[in-house]
């Protein structure tokens, strides 16, 4: 920071004193609440095993892509079986999983699935170890479950190669920490008067505001904006991603973050960002709940049909949304087969009416499943 220049939300004089529109807030909580109700009322209308299998592909999809927001690919197979083993859902045969899955999956279901009870330095310091269970970020050792001690230097948002890199973002000093921690918490857990979507919002600007930890603090904070999202929804299951939403629109969430960092105490623009953005996630679980009863659909109408372990297997890849073109090849190394076998068992597909052919021929031959084009015939 220059000469001591007020450059960020924090220096502000009546920081936190949050302000904002609601007037013109009151059209996009409006917008989100009734979408809200839409889809509640579609998952009224499924039985439960549908219901749960929607919420395994909204939390699924949460765990992958709050990961992949900070650069981190998780293999989505590993994270699914994941979620299904501690939800006790069936999805066949259980893919291997790794700590590093383990731990992201236990932050988010707790944040989701216990909106009921308190967000504390306790429950967040379990979540950071969560995410971090060697800790190590990278190769870099952190302070795993405790505040950062700045002792390497202010805790800085930066982009660009190291020798010219561009600061966005510098956050409180580690002094500051217990005490600015304690009134976020107090604020968190308290009777406020701000409707809770938009609570969820303020708290995840808030937080990342903090920066409390060495690393970590994007995904926590959309944790603590799921957390609260949770007591909005009144419900311990989640039928929509908003860090899906986020991540694909990422260059849009950075900039409107390092914008609103840079201003005033009125917050406005972010809640308007953030409103309109959690409309866009829960309008995208309509489509997610559309594959799900696609899926269902699919397996009553071939329900009698003797398939062996690899062809369910691919085949709920397929339903599930497969990444690319169907090949033999990809078959025999996803199956894990020889390429004879994979091809014997797409032909006997083909025969059966379940797959067919692509345009293409030889190498390029490649297949997708005939219920894509209508499964509920």
């Amino acid at each position: 920071m220059n000469c001591g220049d007020k450059l960020y939300l924090w220096q502000e004089p009546d920081w936190p004193v949050w302000r904002y529109d609601l007037a013109a807030l009151a059209d996009p909580l409006i917008k989100v609440s009734h979408a809200q109700g839409r889809l509640l009322g579609r998952l009224a209308d499924v039985g439960l095993a549908l219901r749960d299998q929607a919420s395994l592909a909204a939390l699924t999809e949460d765990v992958v892509r709050t990961s992949e927001i900070e650069g981190e690919l998780l293999k989505v197979e590993s994270v699914r079986s994941s979620i299904a083993r501690r939800l006790g859902v069936d999805i066949g045969a259980l893919a291997p999983v790794d700590r590093h899955v383990e731990g992201v999956v236990e932050m988010v279901l707790d944040a989701t699935g216990r909106g009921d009870a308190a967000l504390t330095e306790a429950r967040l310091f379990g979540w950071h170890a969560a995410l971090f269970p060697t800790g190590y970020s990278g190769l870099s050792p952190i302070r795993v479950g405790g505040w950062r001690d700045d002792a390497n230097g202010p805790m800085q948002v930066v982009s660009g190669p190291l020798h010219r890199q561009r600061v966005h973002f510098e956050a409180p000093p580690a002094a500051q920490l217990p005490a600015e921690i304690a009134r976020f918490l107090a604020w968190a857990n308290g009777t406020t008067p701000e409707p809770l979507l938009l609570k969820a919002g303020l708290a995840h600007l808030w937080f990342v505001t903090l920066h409390p930890f060495d690393d970590g603090n994007g995904r926590i904070a959309r944790a603590v904006g799921d957390w609260l999202l949770a007591r909005a929804d009144g419900s311990p299951q989640r039928f929509y991603s908003l860090s899906a939403q986020i991540q694909r629109e990422r260059k849009d969430y950075y900039a409107i973050l390092e914008h609103t960092q840079k201003a005033t105490l009125d917050v406005t623009a972010w809640l308007a960002w953030f409103l309109e953005t959690l409309l866009r996630a829960v309008d995208s679980a309509q489509h997610t709940l559309d594959a799900v009863l696609m899926k269902a659909h699919f397996w009553q109408r071939w329900a009698g049909t003797p398939l062996n372990e690899r062809q369910s297997k691919l085949l709920n890849r397929l339903l599930d949304g497969f990444d690319g073109k169907l090949s033999s090849s990809k078959w025999a190394a996803i199956a894990k087969c020889s390429p004879d076998t994979a091809l014997r068992d797409i032909n006997e597909l083909i025969a059966l009416g379940i797959l067919h052919k692509t345009p293409g021929g030889g190498r390029s031959s490649a297949y997708s499943l005939y219920a894509e084009r209508g499964v509920s015939d």
